[in-house]
């Protein structure tokens, strides 16, 4: 154990290596979807109307909380087929119109859990380098407004793919939240329990 001024520098114990494209993403789609589960079956529990909670707004400009839901397990289905570099399924732009049209018919709570547990059994059957072979190769990103960008992998992954599942993910975290759903950090960060270590464990 080394000093340095008023710092003591442990060893730290484990080899770091460099982390995969599928490493980074299929366990985040899976822990936050698995999460965003737990948050509507919360508002499932808690509130008496739950199928009118699906089109609750942040604001008026926003897609519903239906829109929300269905665009955060889009983005799991697309950043896998992209950086395969496979035509998007009808499946997925049939759950694009879904959530597009969330507004007019935003549908109920069973069907939002559901789209969720859809998308994490499609997760559930990729393997372990699914996504690698995409991490260098040039990826074009097309978007509806006529917007065209060039990326690799990497790129799409770390500037795309992932802040804009965060973006959904989290504006219906905020509508729960806005619509008096108990839901905490806890909730938001519960995969982390599974590193706890047990001597810091709150008692009770």
């Amino acid at each position: 154990m080394k000093r340095h001024g008023i710092f003591r520098i442990f060893p730290f114990p484990f080899e770091s290596t460099p982390m995969t494209l599928t490493e980074l993403l299929i366990p985040t789609y899976r822990q936050m979807l698995q999460a965003l589960g737990v948050w509507l079956r919360k508002a499932e529990a808690q509130v008496e109307d739950a199928d009118a909670l699906m089109a609750a707004r942040l604001a008026p400009d926003m897609f519903p909380l239906s829109t929300q839901v269905r665009f955060a397990c889009v983005q799991a289905y697309e950043g896998v087929h992209r950086l395969r570099h496979e035509s998007m399924p009808p499946a997925l732009e049939a759950l694009l119109d879904e959530g597009r049209n969330g507004g007019d018919h935003p549908g109920t709570m069973a069907e939002a859990l559901a789209r969720v547990d859809e998308a994490l059994a499609f997760l559930g059957t990729l393997a372990p380098d699914a996504l690698d072979a995409g991490a260098g190769q040039p990826l074009e990103l097309g978007l509806p407004m006529g917007l065209t960008f060039d990326l690799d992998g990497e790129g799409y992954a770390r500037d795309w793919a992932l802040s804009q599942f965060y973006f959904h993910l989290m504006t219906a975290y905020a509508i729960l939240r806005n619509q008096r759903v108990e839901l905490g950090k806890a909730d938001y960060v519960q995969h982390m329990f599974a590193f706890l270590r047990p001597a810091t464990a709150p008692a009770g």
